[in-house]
């Protein structure tokens, strides 16, 4: 059996593999509200818990079979590698538990809302606190998704905090783990072992309590839980895979199948409310985000052509 880690793309091209891996991601996390629906009687504390309890044997089973142990190793005895990582199990745990909140409240469309913003927020972010300048149409493109959370939240008379606590999150652990000096999948398992101790205490005190739904048993409850280890690792180590093995653009391209998929299960399954203020605002973001993916295209051609009539 070949080691996925070891699959390195020859030149900036897209490889079958790498295609097939960061698909199988996006369609996974696409589908990912009907399994999170099934706990939506459960608090989502209790359900990121688990999701961060379940998730470190088949990180580590993975990690072992692929022999990445020993950067892992080095990571837990380095003081500022631990700090940063610390920070960035923080992002994912507060991300999770969002998600999981919207899932079980009737807020998926705020969910999609929150992951199609997410790539404009991430320019915004490398603008300001990286020095980045971004060109003329991202600008337009953020303007946009701007003008959008505005119309959402004059018709809602609040702010959409769901989906922007995703966007701020998600965009956040992306930054910082940009600083990461490890490889995803080792950086995954570091960020749920950090996580471990405070779920171990807080799962501790629900079943002290009487309020846990995990049994020994095996019930429903407790297989669905279970299964929240398969839900998480599982997406995310395939997703790592691939994105090693694709260009930036073709991986800017995908991105947008998961959140277009939770927008059509929150509509055509859950039934979610699509109001006239989200029939003016998802427009302006679709129309934002190709906006945006037609000028990252662009750019990322440009240093190509150059090359060539040189």
């Amino acid at each position: 059996m070949r080691n996925p880690d070891s699959l390195q793309p020859k030149a900036n091209v897209d490889t079958p593999q790498g295609l097939a891996f960061a698909l199988t991601a996006y369609v996974l996390w696409g589908f990912l509200p009907l399994y999170m629906k099934l706990l939506s009687h459960i608090s989502p504390a209790e359900v990121v818990a688990h999701r961060v309890l379940w998730s470190i044997p088949i990180a580590a089973v993975v990690l072992i079979v692929l022999r990445r142990t020993d950067s892992l190793r080095e990571a837990l005895r380095n003081p500022r590698m631990l700090g940063m990582a610390c920070v960035t199990a923080a992002l994912i745990s507060i991300n999770w538990g969002i998600y999981v909140y919207a899932i079980a409240t009737g807020n998926a469309l705020a969910a999609s809302l929150g992951y199609y913003i997410n790539p404009l927020f991430s320019v915004f972010l490398a603008a300001v606190v990286l020095g980045e300048r971004p060109s003329r149409a991202q600008m337009v493109a953020i303007a946009l998704a701007a003008l959008a959370v505005l119309v959402i939240a004059i018709d809602a008379g609040q702010v959409p905090w769901v989906a922007l606590t995703l966007t701020v999150s998600w965009g956040f652990y992306a930054l910082a783990k940009k600083s990461l000096p490890i490889g995803p999948n080792q950086g995954f398992l570091l960020e749920v072992l950090i996580l471990l101790i405070p779920a171990l205490g807080y799962l501790a005190y629900l079943s002290a309590t009487g309020q846990s739904h995990f049994s020994l048993s095996l019930d429903r409850d407790s297989w669905l839980l279970v299964g929240c280890g398969l839900v998480t690792a599982v997406p995310l180590m395939i997703y790592a895979n691939g994105a090693k093995l694709l260009r930036l653009s073709t991986i800017g391209v995908l991105q947008y199948i998961a959140p277009t998929m939770i927008f059509l299960v929150a509509v055509f399954v859950f039934d979610e409310p699509f109001d006239r203020a989200r029939m003016i605002a998802f427009p302006m973001i679709w129309l934002a985000l190709i906006i945006y993916s037609t000028s990252m295209l662009r750019q990322m051609r440009k240093p190509k052509t150059e090359t060539t009539s040189t």
